[in-house]
């Protein structure tokens, strides 16, 4: 098993000597309105949880370093809702970009950026890259639901996540399904984004109303096991 050891608990030292041979990994989330049933902490909570949990079941590295969570992303399309406290997609791409620099100016050779918000996931890939070229990283990044096929915003995935891991967060008595219907079916490889149409989904996904706290314990626990997968396979890069 890796040793986890928290960046902010550690001395410039300490760090200095850890961090060529070890995993950076950077959770990254949101605080965002999750329709009317979820707590806007839902994806740094996510992040942070599954981060923790993936970097102590990991074989390898020896050391993974666990940085504080980033609890804010790019979350412009949900400002119309409400309860959002957003960065625009540049700003946190430039966020990334000067964390992962300031990680390589601090010795890691090696990082992982943890992704629980989709609204993040074309910034963190620019960013992992940029910081590749730039500083020699091996940096690499997931968005967590992408691992094990979690699909949605606030809808039965994420609600029952949180059930399992703060059920105090969830208004279950305001769950109902999303009234923009499920999902479009699109091509494979195929995005395609629709003026309107988070205002149609009354901006969350599915049917949180059938989530329960049984599914969140599973799927957390599948989202632990790839995560810590990710990790060990970054970490096996050039070692």
């Amino acid at each position: 098993m890796s040793t986890v050891r928290r960046w902010d608990a550690l001395t410039r030292e300490e760090i200095a000597e850890l961090a060529p041979d070890a995993l950076l990994v950077l959770p990254v989330g949101a605080t965002e309105q999750h329709g009317p049933h979820l707590a806007t902490c839902t994806d740094a909570l996510i992040a942070t949880v599954v981060a923790e949990r993936a970097a102590a079941v990991a074989s390898r590295p020896e050391t993974i370093l666990l940085a504080p969570t980033l609890a804010y992303g790019a979350s412009d399309h949900h400002l119309p809702f409400g309860g959002t406290l957003s960065l625009g997609v540049d700003t946190f791409e430039l966020v990334l970009a000067d964390l992962l620099a300031s990680a390589a100016s601090a010795g890691v050779r090696r990082v992982f950026v943890l992704n629980a918000h989709g609204g993040n996931a074309a910034a963190c890939a620019v960013a992992v890259a940029e910081a590749s070229r730039e500083h020699g990283l091996i940096a690499g990044t997931a968005l967590i639901g992408a691992l094990v096929d979690g699909s949605g915003h606030a809808g039965v995935f994420e609600t029952s996540v949180v059930l399992a891991l703060a059920p105090e967060l969830v208004r279950m008595d305001r769950a109902t399904p999303s009234p923009g219907g499920p999902a479009r079916t699109r091509p494979p490889g195929v995005v395609v984004a629709e003026p309107g149409r988070w205002e149609e989904l009354d901006g969350y996904t599915d049917t949180p109303n059938e989530a329960t706290a049984e599914f969140g314990e599973q799927a957390l626990a599948d989202c632990v096991a790839a995560a810590a997968a990710a990790f060990e396979h970054v970490a096996d890069i050039g070692a």
